[in-house]
């Protein structure tokens, strides 16, 4: 079994506790409209025109945007960093795209780091078939769970998904007594309202949870040159990043409310 990843980061102190290396996985069942990685959208492999620059002479080439991996071969890449996981408590996360779309390689990778004493976090959209994420799970130490809009018409038109399976799911993930973590993209006039935000906290109040936490993110248009790239359409591409000082409000509601409140990840 392989799978298609698109980048490995390493140095990660975003993506969970202490330092990590996060896999990114291909593929996601969801087209938010602020997503920063949209060339993980489509599952398959496949290529981009890159231009390079070399003294006066410009030349086009194209550019694969993921490659097949096996498990064997993520795994040598992640040794690599274990000093660092092992000396900060952090781990190896497994991001996208959605990699709940590759279930089968995500297990097995899961099954690989915890059989050499890597701490594993899943970062999930949460949108899959409740059998599939409950093997994930299984073998997961720590779920960074997406939630965009309480709304589900609202979630449907900017995500292209209703949010129903994501809330059932998240439901069962903390009654199985798995930790999570929820992270909230506040997108100015989508996610970032205070409707939103308090219909959040009133869904997670009423969860029997093992939330350990919460993470504010705050939207950034960094990733528009993406879009021109790739020949995706920018719906936001008018919108002004979120400066971390626009979120104490929102962070002193979830404090509030009990949890423990993170801006960026």
């Amino acid at each position: 079994m392989n799978g298609i990843i698109f980048d490995i980061k390493r140095f990660a102190v975003h993506d969970g506790p202490g330092i990590r290396t996060t896999v990114f996985m291909k593929g996601c069942p969801l087209s938010c409209q602020w997503c920063h990685n949209p060339e993980s959208m489509n599952p398959a492999i496949c290529t981009v025109a890159k231009t390079v620059r070399i003294g006066e002479k410009t030349f086009t080439e194209d550019e694969a945007v993921g490659r097949e991996m096996t498990m064997a071969e993520v795994m040598t890449e992640l040794r690599k960093e274990k000093i660092f996981m092992e000396e900060s408590g952090g781990g190896v996360t497994f991001s996208g795209g959605e990699p709940l779309q590759q279930a089968e390689f995500l297990v097995d990778m899961l099954v690989a780091c915890h059989s050499e004493g890597m701490h594993t976090a899943v970062d999930t959209c949460g949108f899959a078939n409740w059998e599939v994420l409950e093997k994930v799970a299984c073998h997961t130490d720590l779920f960074l769970y997406d939630l965009k809009l309480m709304d589900t018409d609202l979630h449907k038109i900017y995500t292209g998904v209703p949010n129903q399976l994501i809330l059932d799911n998240l439901t069962r993930l903390v009654d199985m007594g798995k930790k999570v973590r929820i992270r909230i993209p506040l997108v100015p006039g989508l996610t970032f309202t205070l409707n939103n935000i308090r219909e959040t906290i009133v869904f997670l109040t009423g969860l029997n949870s093992s939330v350990v936490g919460v993470d504010l993110l705050p939207y950034h248009n960094t990733a528009s040159h993406k879009y021109e790239r790739f020949k995706i359409e920018n719906q936001l591409k008018e919108l002004k990043s979120v400066g971390k000082a626009e979120l104490s409000d929102v962070q002193q509601l979830f404090e509030e409310a009990g949890y423990v409140v993170k801006i960026g990840g």
